[in-house]
């Protein structure tokens, strides 16, 4: 567990009164159905000393997603609910962060393919984990503790988790792309009306742990979208220098 994580979780805990308990249950049912595998070392090899793009649903995803079809060797870490746009412009992300609340097509679509999941535990999924058993390529983590095969990396939602996970596996860069934390919800998220609230209050603690992150992380984090405090605002024309 990256140091500094039981406060934050705690802090989670408590701003969005979430359970804890439920947390956990839904940990050890996770556990009990992913099995034992190497894909840790798959992703060792894919991050360690890379450049990375972690890729979000915000409303720059249009705009980026030109870019991520020029640069399809770059290394690619999607949050879930990116994935539908991605596999529409015939983009395959070698990394999908879930909790496996995004398009369960476009997931299934991918899910025997060599890109790897790495399936979120949490309280209010519980029902939705037995779709990991339809996934080739899957580790699990939590936002509570470590349990067996499960392992936490930090981070939040989807899309900040995705940062957590470079960071822990030693990327030499961060890129982020369609991650526009603020007011505006990117159309690619599908949220209803009626989970707007919640929906930017997640964001805003996303933004809030990748602000931390980047006071504790030996990786180089930057961004093509909305400015944030510890990361370096790039243009695409400068993402073009940097992996090509």
């Amino acid at each position: 567990m990256i140091p500094g994580w039981k406060k934050r979780y705690s802090d989670i805990l408590t701003e969005f009164k979430f359970d804890g308990k439920k947390d956990k249950e839904s940990v050890i049912l996770l556990d009990s159905i992913l099995e034992k595998s190497n894909i840790h070392e798959k992703i060792i090899h894919l991050i360690k000393g890379k450049t990375v793009l972690v890729i979000g649903s915000g409303p720059s995803l249009s705009a980026a997603i030109p870019k991520l079809k020029k640069h399809k060797k770059s290394i690619k870490i999607a949050a879930d609910s990116s994935v539908k746009p991605l596999v529409e412009n015939g983009i395959i992300p070698d990394i999908v962060v879930t909790d496996l609340d995004g398009d369960e097509n476009s997931l299934n679509k991918i899910a025997k393919t060599k890109c790897i999941f790495v399936v979120h535990a949490h309280g209010d999924n519980i029902e939705k984990l037995e779709f990991a058993k339809k996934i080739k390529n899957c580790i699990g983590t939590s936002q509570s503790q470590s349990f067996k095969k499960i392992q936490n990396y930090g981070g939040f939602t989807d899309g900040d988790r995705g940062v957590f996970l470079a960071n822990h596996f030693n990327a030499k860069k961060i890129i982020l792309l369609g991650m526009d934390f603020g007011k505006r919800i990117g159309r690619f998220s599908e949220t209803k009306k009626s989970e707007r609230k919640m929906k930017l209050m997640k964001l805003k603690k996303g933004e809030e742990l990748l602000e931390w992150l980047s006071t504790i992380t030996k990786s180089e984090l930057l961004t093509t979208s909305k400015a944030i405090k510890g990361f370096k605002k790039i243009s695409y024309k400068e993402l073009d220098a940097i992996i090509t």
